[in-house]
C-alpha cells in the first residue's frame, strides 16, 4: 500500500501536491502496454498519433518499428519521420532514434516505439526509456509501447512462467512517471490466430514462438500481469488523486482489507481470516499492527507473538506494517482512510464489561469513527496461534549495574551539597526541587531502577537533613509530612516516565540500527549474481549480527551439504549431521536448544520460502551450554534468514532459467542440424544419383553436349557436398576447443586471391573487384582457415547478390588493424537480423531465387576469425543496398625488417 499521508484531516497531502506541480512543469507520457508483441501497441500508438494530429497538434515519429507489417506501415505514411541517426559498432551501422533532431524540432508529441530497447554503444543514453525521460523534461509529450515482460520487478516471475530471461528491462518508477497507461488487449486464441496469418513475424519466426513463447498459458499468464500492473498503476493514480483533494474516502473503485494485529496469540486467526477474505475479493490486503506507548513494556513472548503474526502475513501474500501513535483505534482509521481501504478486520473485545465504565474499547471506538469503511469483528481463535518455533530463547537475566547506582548516589549528594548551600536562602519546600532533578538525571543517563533508588536515597535525605527536626528522620510538622510525600510520589512518577522515554528512545536507536543493518544486508543480496556471494553475504551478515558461528547448507544430490561458513568450517558430527538434515526434511528447527535433536553441537533452521526449504542455518557460539538466542535475536534470526532465502531461491530460478534455456537452445541446434543434413545431404546426393543413373542408361545414345552437362552436375554437385561436409566438421572443431591455427606472417592480397581463384565457378555469373594495396601490412593467421573465411564470404554474397552484380573486396590499415571487407549488392540483412547471422544454423529469410545455404558458413566465418584473434561484423552498405562483412585483424608486432630478411 503506498506511505501513509500525516497530514491533517481536510489538507491535501503536500506530496500529492508538489508531484501534480511536477507533472505541469513536464511532458506527459503515455505508455501502451500489451501483454506480448504483436497485440497491436504500435498499431494504436498511430491510431492516437493521428486523432491528435486531426485535434490540430505537431506530432512526429521518433522511432517505430513496422517489423514488415503492412497495416501499421500504412499508418506510418502522413507523419513526420525524423531521420535517425546511423552509429557505426565494431563495423556495422547501427542506426537509433535521434534525439537531439527531435529536441531541435520541438514539437508537441512524439512516438517512441519500443520503450526497452537498448540504444548502441555511443549514443547520449544507454537506454531509450532515458531519451524519453529528457524529452519529458524539456516539456515534450511522448506516446511510448511497452510489453509486461520488460517490466523489472516482473522480470523473474516472466522468466518462471515462459523460462525465458529477459534482458532489457525498464525500471518500474517510469510507469509510474506516466500520466496514462493504456492496456492493448488481445485474447490468446486471436493473438495465436494472427501469428498463424503472418502479421505479427515471418512464417519460420512465428512457428519457434508458437512453440516456444505463444503457448495459450504463456499468454492467459502475460495478459494477467499486463491487466493486474495496469489495474495498479490506475488505483495508484486515485490513491494521488484522493491525497491531492483532501478526500478521506473510502472511494469502494477497489476493494482493500486491513487487519488489526497485536500481542494476543488470536492474531493469526485474524491473518487468516483476513487473507481468505481479500482472495474472495481479489483485493490487497495488510496486517497493520500499531506501535503505542505501551508497547514498551510488552514482554518477550507477546513480542514474539506480533513478528510471527506479521511474518504469517506475509507468508501468505499480505504486507506487514508497523505503525507508530498515539491510539490504536485513531491510528487505524487514519491509515485506513490514507490508503482507501474498504474492509477492516479487528479482533472482538475480551476485557470485563465493567471495564467499559472507564472507557470504549478499540473495537468500540474503531467502530464509531471508521465511517463508510466495513469492520469485522471477529472472535478469533487463541488456539490457532502461529505455529510455534520449536527454539527455547537463551535467558535474559537482568544485570546488576553497581557503577549505575554508584552514579545515582553521586547525583544524591551533589544534590545534598547544593541544597545545604541553599538552605541559607531558600524555603525548605524549595529544596525538594533540586533532590528531584538528582532522580530525573538518574532516570535519564540510567534508567528506571537507578532512578528509584536515587528517589528513596533522596527522599530520606531530604527528610533527615531538612525537615524538622533534623538529623532524625521523624517529622513534627504536619505540612512537612504531606510535602515529605508529595516529593516521593513526584519523584517516582517523573522517573518512571523519564525512564519510560528512555527506554523508548533506546528501543528507537536499535530498531533503526537493525533497519539500517537489515536494509543494507538486502542491498548487497541485491548485487549478488552468484550462490557463493549470496551464501558468503548471509554467513558474514549472520555472524556479525548475532555474534555467533555460522554454517550454510544446501541440498547435494539427494543429501544437504556444508556450502559456507564463517568462519570458515566445513566439518560436522553424526549428531549435527542428523539435526541438519531433520531440519532440512522437517521444514523446522532442530539441533541445540530446539525440541528436536538437542543434544547437537549447533542450532540448525532451515531457510524458507513460499514454495520449499531452500537450505539450513547452523549456529554455534563460545558458550557450550543452552539457548543460543535471545528472543529478540530470534526474530532477527527470521528477518535475516527470510531475505537469504529469497536470494537463494532468486538465484536457483535464475539457473533454472539458464538451463532451460541451454535445453531449448540445444534442441533447437538438434532439430536445425537434422532438417540441415536431411536436406543438404539430400538434395545433392538425389542429384548425383539422377545424372549417374542417367549417364548408365543412356550413355550411348546420349549427345556428348548432355553428357557433358550432366557429368559437371555430378561434380558441382558432389563439391558442394564436399563443403558442406567439411563445414560440419569445421564446426565440431570449433564448438570442441579443438581449433588451433597454424599462424604465421602473411599478406592477405595471395590469401584473398587464392580464395577468389577456388570460388571460380561459384562467382562465374558475378563480377568481382579487388582492392588491396600492395603495401598493406602483413598479418598472422592460418592461411587454411583464412582463405575459408574468404571462400565462405564469397560463396555467401554469390547466393544473395543478383546475377551480374559486383562483389567487392577491399583491404586498408588502420591504426591498430589490417582490415578486410567483403560486400555485395544483394538486398541487404534485415537489422532484426543483423546481430544473429553469425548464429550456427540460423538463416536469413530469402527468395525462392536464392539456393538455399546450411547456416554454417558464416558462423564458421566467425569461430576462425576469432580463434586467429580477430573480429568479424556484419552490416549494410550505406546509401545503396547491399551487405557488408567486415574482417578486423590486429597488426602483428614482429613483422621483420627488409634488411633482416636480406
Amino acid at each position: 500500500m503506498p506511505d501513509d499521508n500525516r497530514d491533517q484531516a481536510g489538507r491535501p497531502s503536500p506530496d500529492a501536491l508538489l508531484e501534480k506541480a511536477r507533472a505541469e512543469t513536464r511532458g506527459r507520457l503515455k505508455i501502451f502496454l500489451g501483454a506480448a508483441p504483436g497485440v497491436g501497441k504500435t498499431y494504436e500508438m498511430l491510431i492516437s498519433g493521428r486523432a491528435k494530429i486531426a485535434d490540430g497538434l505537431d506530432v512526429v515519429i521518433g522511432v517505430v518499428e513496422t517489423h514488415g507489417r503492412k497495416e501499421t506501415e500504412a499508418l506510418v505514411a502522413g507523419f513526420e519521420i525524423i531521420p535517425r541517426v546511423e552509429i557505426d559498432y565494431k563495423g556495422r551501422v547501427l542506426e537509433e532514434m535521434d534525439l537531439d533532431g527531435i529536441l531541435a524540432r520541438r514539437p508537441d508529441l512524439v512516438l517512441v516505439d519500443e520503450l526497452a530497447h537498448t540504444n548502441a554503444e555511443g549514443s547520449r543514453h544507454p537506454k531509450r526509456y532515458l531519451d524519453v525521460k529528457e524529452l519529458l523534461d524539456r516539456g515534450i509529450d511522448v506516446y511510448t509501447t511497452l510489453n509486461i515482460q520488460h517490466v523489472e520487478s516482473l522480470n523473474d516471475v516472466v522468466s518462471q512462467i515462459t523460462r525465458i530471461r529477459v534482458r532489457e528491462t525498464v525500471p518500474d518508477s517510469i510507469i509510474d512517471l506516466a500520466d496514462d497507461v493504456e492496456i492493448i488487449d488481445l485474447t490468446p486464441d486471436d493473438l495465436i490466430k494472427r501469428l498463424h496469418d503472418g502479421k505479427v513475424y515471418m512464417p519460420r519466426t512465428a512457428e519457434r514462438a508458437l512453440t516456444n513463447y505463444f503457448t495459450p498459458g504463456n499468454l492467459t499468464a502475460l495478459r494477467e500481469l499486463a491487466l493486474r500492473k495496469t489495474a495498479q498503476r490506475v488505483d495508484d493514480q486515485l490513491l494521488t488523486h484522493m491525497h491531492a483533494h483532501a478526500i478521506s474516502g473510502p472511494w469502494a473503485a477497489g476493494e482493500r482489507v486491513l487487519v488489526s494485529v497485536d500481542h494476543h496469540p488470536r492474531s493469526a486467526s485474524l491473518v487468516r481470516y483476513a487473507a481468505r477474505m481479500a482472495s474472495r475479493l481479489r483485493a490487497p490486503w495488510a496486517a497493520v499492527y500499531i506501535e503505542t506507548s505501551r508497547s514498551i513494556n510488552l514482554s518477550e513472548a507477546e513480542r514474539d507473538t506480533i513478528a510471527s503474526t506479521l511474518r504469517l502475513a506475509e507468508q501468505l501474500g499480505g504486507e506487514a506494517i508497523t505503525l507508530p501513535g498515539r491510539e490504536v483505534a485513531e491510528e487505524l482509521v487514519r491509515h485506513a482512510t490514507a490508503n482507501n481501504v474498504t474492509h477492516i478486520v479487528i479482533g472482538a473485545p475480551k476485557k470485563p464489561t465493567w471495564r467499559d465504565w472507564w472507557g470504549r474499547s478499540i473495537t468500540d471506538e474503531l467502530i464509531r469513527k471508521t465511517g463508510e469503511i466495513s469492520v469485522h469483528v471477529i472472535s478469533g481463535n487463541e488456539k490457532d496461534g502461529t505455529t510455534a518455533r520449536g527454539i527455547k530463547a537463551a535467558a535474559t537475566a537482568p544485570q546488576l549495574d553497581f557503577r549505575a547506582y554508584l552514579l545515582a548516589t553521586v547525583y544524591v549528594a551533589i544534590a545534598l551539597g547544593v541544597s545545604i548551600v541553599l538552605d541559607q536562602v531558600l524555603d525548605v519546600r524549595n529544596l525538594a526541587l533540586v533532590f528531584l532533578m538528582a532522580v530525573l538525571t538518574s532516570a535519564v543517563l540510567h534508567g528506571l531502577r537507578p532512578a528509584l533508588y536515587s528517589c528513596i536515597l533522596g527522599a530520606l535525605s531530604f527528610n533527615f537533613f531538612f525537615l524538622p527536626p533534623r538529623y532524625t528522620l521523624t517529622i513534627s510538622d504536619p505540612e512537612s509530612v504531606l510535602a515529605f510525600f508529595f516529593f516521593l510520589g513526584v519523584a517516582i512518577i517523573a522517573s518512571n516516565l523519564t525512564a519510560t522515554v528512555q527506554r523508548q528512545a533506546a528501543a528507537a536507536r536499535q530498531r533503526a540500527r537493525t533497519t539500517e543493518d537489515l536494509y543494507l544486508f538486502s542491498k548487497k543480496l541485491a548485487g549478488t549474481g552468484t550462490l557463493d556471494d549470496v551464501l558468503w553475504a548471509t554467513a558474514f551478515q549472520l555472524a556479525s549480527m548475532l555474534k555467533v558461528r555460522v554454517v550454510l547448507l544446501l541440498p547435494e544430490e539427494g543429501s544437504i551439504a556444508v556450502k559456507a561458513g564463517y568462519p570458515p568450517d566445513d566439518t560436522l558430527d553424526e549428531a549435527d549431521i542428523a539435526a541438519a538434515r531433520w531440519a532440512w526434511e522437517h521444514n523446522h528447527a532442530a539441533g541445540r536448544g530446539a525440541d528436536t535433536l538437542p543434544g547437537a553441537k549447533r542450532l540448525y533452521v532451515p531457510l524458507r520460502t513460499g514454495r520449499a526449504a531452500v537450505g539450513v542455518i547452523g549456529l554455534d557460539s563460545d558458550r557450550r551450554d543452552g539457548p543460543l538466542l535471545t528472543p529478540e535475536q530470534q526474530r532477527l534470526l527470521d528477518a535475516l534468514a527470510d531475505q537469504a532465502a529469497l536470494a537463494i531461491e532468486r538465484v536457483q530460478l535464475v539457473a533454472d532459467v539458464d538451463r532451460a534455456r541451454l535445453a531449448a537452445e540445444a534442441d533447437r541446434l538438434r532439430s536445425a542440424l537434422l532438417t540441415s543434413i536431411s536436406h543438404d545431404l539430400k538434395t545433392p546426393l538425389a542429384a548425383i544419383l539422377g545424372a549417374a543413373g542417367t549417364l548408365r542408361d543412356y550413355f550411348a545414345s546420349m549427345p556428348e553436349e548432355d553428357r557433358t552437362d550432366l557429368l559437371s552436375t555430378v561434380v558441382d554437385e558432389s563439391e558442394r557436398l564436399n563443403r558442406f561436409i567439411a563445414n560440419l566438421l569445421d564446426m565440431t572443431k570449433i564448438e570442441s576447443g579443438a581449433m588451433e591455427p597454424n599462424s604465421a606472417l602473411h599478406y592477405a592480397g595471395d590469401i584473398v586471391g587464392t580464395a577468389l581463384a577456388r570460388a571460380a565457378k561459384i562467382l562465374e555469373h558475378h563480377k568481382t573487384e579487388m582492392s588491396i594495396p600492395a603495401e598493406l601490412p602483413m598479418v598472422r593467421v592460418d592461411p587454411v582457415l583464412f582463405e575459408q573465411v574468404i571462400f565462405n564470404l564469397l560463396d555467401n554474397a554469390a547466393k544473395y547478390a543478383p546475377e551480374g552484380s559486383v562483389i567487392q573486396i577491399e583491404g586498408w590499415a588502420d591504426a591498430d588493424n589490417v582490415v578486410v571487407q567483403v560486400s555485395d549488392e544483394g538486398p541487404g540483412i534485415p537489422p532484426a537480423d543483423l546481430a544473429r547471422v553469425f548464429d550456427t544454423f540460423y538463416r536469413v529469410r530469402k527468395g525462392d531465387q536464392v539456393r538455399a545455404g546450411t547456416g554454417l558458413g558464416l558462423s564458421i566465418c566467425r569461430g576462425f576469425i576469432e580463434a586467429m584473434g580477430g573480429t568479424i561484423a556484419a552490416g549494410n552498405r550505406r546509401g545503396r543496398p547491399g551487405a557488408v562483412f567486415t574482417i578486423r585483424l590486429p597488426k602483428p608486432n614482429d613483422i621483420p625488417k627488409l634488411d633482416d630478411l636480406k
